[in-house]
């Protein structure tokens, strides 16, 4: 016998739940054991340290005085936005993907408890995220000698409410300014700036040049060291809230569900209207006959495969959202490289292109992941009269060419003040950019586009190999910047030993690929 009746929010909350579980098995599935013994270590690993942190905060308190007050303000804040762009992305999704709506629209459930269920499934899932990776850390803790800590459970379900309820409003106001054929690329883009805004305003002062502190972090330190750091009014509240105090975590709580009830309520009838209008916006409008097909293969098999691949990119708003975060922590970091150029501050100088190059490595390795393993129609492409070398080299120069616009810049900006060190960082994102581009090569895991979002992304070996090869790159470029070139052979010559291994000849990519 059902818990609640059929139609009622309990009910349609039970389905989301159940779809969020399907999900989450179908990403996860053909993982196996591995995925199973790989879960089993980081969770132990986890629980070890929630251990540790609760043997060690055993018999302390934390006092409430303004650094602490700001801490907690500021984790607060940092968790809010990551939550904040899981939901706009949510938003996105339950508008676009789910093709569910028209049907539960025509039936005679009315369309604010519609929104209310399909928020309280984000906002459900959002929080699950984070209990998840808060749960093994600080319930050991709150077991031993903390039972106040578990408020910060009731912050965290406070703040999923609250960036839920941020999440649909912003999605609602995108479709009143944009309309819904441009909603869903700007959705994505913008979850992926949130995600990474605290970190650029936090680094803001540093990435500009000015000589202050160069983290939030480091100012409310600097702040609290000379007795200058004065919290805003009920600033406090988190805090009080994370402790086990009954009225700051009930007002945090009442606060943010009267938000996400009011902003689902409100928005109910709007948001009928926009899922109906993106439902008609996910239907391209027909092609004009005659315009430009011999012209779009005039340059031959390469231009034209190359052309098709950046115009995929940068259409497919979902998969660019997942390389959107690398490249904007890969842009400050070029930027901070370049004005320590300027400085003269050699350490900074080669660390800075150490991690330039990572992170040119990792965003390559995420287009190249996107332009080769992704294809609608694989078995047109293998059938097609143009040789597969010819189509592999397009497509690896689709996932380098966004890369090298990125750098170009910056790395023009460090060559007038650091020509050497310009040299080798060009040099060193290069190779990397080639070599995670090879590795997706190598150990492709070919699919649809359309089905990439629901995937686990590149296999794990090409993932572990990437970070690796990026990272010994990265070493590489960092050693040869400070002036030991030569020492900077060791690790250029262990990420050459990590590609031979992995190194495939056609026949056994192809080989491969039969047995999947």
């Amino acid at each position: 016998m059902s818990l609640a009746a059929p139609g009622s929010i309990l009910w349609l909350l039970a389905h989301e739940m159940r779809l969020y579980w399907r999900s989450f098995r179908g990403g996860r599935a053909g993982k196996g054991a591995r995925g199973l013994i790989g879960l089993t270590i980081i969770g132990a690993m986890m629980i070890a340290g929630g251990v540790l942190i609760a043997l060690g905060l055993h018999g302390h308190d934390i006092p409430i005085n303004p650094l602490s007050v700001s801490i907690a303000a500021l984790a607060s804040a940092v968790i809010f936005t990551l939550m904040l762009s899981q939901t706009l992305s949510a938003s996105s999704e339950a508008l676009y993907d789910r093709g569910d709506l028209d049907l539960l629209f025509s039936s005679p459930i009315g369309p604010a408890k519609v929104l209310l269920v399909r928020a309280l499934g984000v906002a459900t899932g959002v929080a699950t995220i984070f209990l998840m990776v808060a749960t093994p850390l600080l319930l050991p803790t709150v077991l031993y000698g903390h039972p106040g800590w578990i408020g910060l459970f009731g912050v965290l379900a406070a703040l999923a409410l609250a960036a839920t309820a941020a999440g649909l409003v912003l999605a609602m106001a995108l479709f009143a300014l944009i309309g819904p054929r441009r909603t869903r690329t700007v959705a994505q883009v913008m979850a992926a700036l949130v995600g990474a805004g605290f970190f650029l305003v936090s680094q803001a002062r540093s990435i500009l040049g000015q000589q202050a502190s160069s983290s939030v972090y480091a100012d409310i330190m600097q702040r609290s060291q000379e007795g200058r750091l004065n919290p805003p009014p009920f600033a406090d509240l988190p805090l009080r809230a994370m402790l086990g105090q009954p009225l700051p975590l009930l007002a945090l709580l009442g606060g943010a569900a009267a938000l996400f009830i009011l902003s689902a309520r409100a928005l109910g009838r709007r948001f009928s209207d926009a899922a109906a209008a993106a439902q008609g916006a996910t239907t391209s409008a027909p092609a004009k006959a005659g315009k430009g097909p011999a012209r779009a293969f005039s340059g031959g098999v390469f231009l034209a495969t190359l052309r098709k691949e950046l115009l995929l990119i940068g259409r497919d708003a979902a998969l660019l959202s997942q390389v959107l975060l690398r490249v904007l922590y890969l842009i400050p970091t070029a930027l901070v490289l370049s004005r320590n150029a300027s400085h003269g501050t050699g350490a900074a100088l080669a660390g800075g292109a150490g991690v330039v190059v990572f992170l040119a490595g990792q965003v390559a390795g995420s287009l190249a992941w996107i332009t080769v393993s992704a294809e609608e129609a694989p078995d047109l492409l293998s059938v097609s009269p143009a040789r597969i070398a010819t189509l592999r080299r397009a497509k690896l120069a689709a996932a380098w060419l966004p890369v090298a616009l990125l750098l170009a810049l910056p790395i023009a900006v460090l060559a007038w003040f650091a020509p050497l060190a310009a040299i080798w960082t060009t040099l060193g994102a290069a190779l990397a950019a080639w070599s995670s581009g090879l590795i997706n090569v190598w150990r492709q895991r070919p699919g649809k586009r359309s089905e990439f979002k629901r995937r686990g992304g590149a296999s794990w070996v090409a993932t572990l190999a990437e970070m690796l090869v990026s990272a010994l790159l990265a070493g590489a470029t960092g050693v040869a910047v400070a002036g030991f070139a030569v020492w900077g052979l060791i690790p250029l010559a262990l990420a050459g030993l990590v590609l031979l291994s992995l190194r495939r000849s056609d026949a056994q990519i192809a080989k491969a690929l039969r047995l999947r």
